[in-house]
């Protein structure tokens, strides 16, 4: 049996495991996933359990998205850009860092029907999964992207790879089209972002990274104000996807019943 995990801290919240066992079932793979709660100091040692045979595969989610860097042989040229991996496997006796947040956010946009062509993004927070979601937004040609963090170096760090970016400080509200929750203030439902969105437009979409639970008090703020909202689940589900395909060479399937089996 095959066997592959998701490391994090926090990862309570996580359903990899429900999804990749789910596809795992639907396609007859003799194989199982499970999450593990880890400490920065101990990523060396389970990634050298995909060296050692023990893993086939890791996922890897908040805060330790760069952190596994150093221990890797090789990066995809996503990861390279981004300095951010969330998938990793062997090839050829190498370890391999990739991304698929990318293309996970990238096809999550595509349900949301919003058209970010020359809009302008803001985004709170500088963490994590932010460098994939700034790689995509570039992609698909929005005009500008606002980043605000709690510690603002961490934001300004961003623009050594992304100097299109500006940064404001955290509390400060600049005008958008499009504001994303990528901090992790949504996860405990007494969490709030602490910003002011009174008179604000409909035509704005309200986008939260977090999934679990699937409407946190910045996305209903956004829903109280008649903008349109969405959460992380199609992200979550569509960057799965990828990473499974990598693993195993098959497209699983993503239907109706899935996102009911997620819910």
């Amino acid at each position: 049996m095959r066997k592959y995990i998701v490391i994090g801290n926090p990862i309570e919240h996580s359903l990899s495991p429900k999804l990749h066992n789910y596809w795992f079932e639907k396609n007859n793979i003799d194989a199982n996933y499970s999450k593990r709660k880890i400490d920065k100091n101990e990523i060396q040692e389970v990634i050298s359990e995909i060296r050692n045979k023990k893993l086939d595969g890791i996922n890897i989610t908040v805060p330790f998205k760069s952190d596994v860097i150093p221990f890797l042989d090789k990066l995809s040229e996503e990861s390279k850009i981004t300095q951010s991996v969330n998938t990793i496997y062997m090839h050829n006796g190498k370890l391999i860092g990739h991304n698929t947040d990318i293309k996970g956010f990238e096809l999550s946009l595509v349900e949301t029907q919003f058209n970010l062509k020359d809009k302008k993004i803001f985004i709170l927070g500088a963490g994590g999964v932010v460098p994939s979601i700034i790689y995509a937004l570039e992609k698909l040609g929005v005009s500008k992207i606002i980043v605000s963090n709690r510690t603002k170096q961490r934001a300004e760090d961003l623009k050594k790879n992304f100097p299109n970016t500006s940064v404001v400080n955290w509390g400060n509200q600049p005008e958008f089209d499009m504001i994303i929750n990528a901090t992790s203030l949504g996860l405990n439902k007494e969490d709030d972002i602490g910003l002011n969105f009174k008179d604000m437009n409909k035509e704005k979409l309200f986008y939260d990274v977090i999934y679990n639970p699937k409407e946190t008090n910045f996305l209903r703020t956004g829903k109280s104000l008649g903008c349109q909202i969405c959460n992380g689940k199609m992200m979550f589900i569509y960057q799965a996807f990828e990473a499974f395909k990598l693993w195993h060479k098959v497209k699983p399937e993503i239907n109706e019943n899935l996102k009911k089996f997620l819910d």
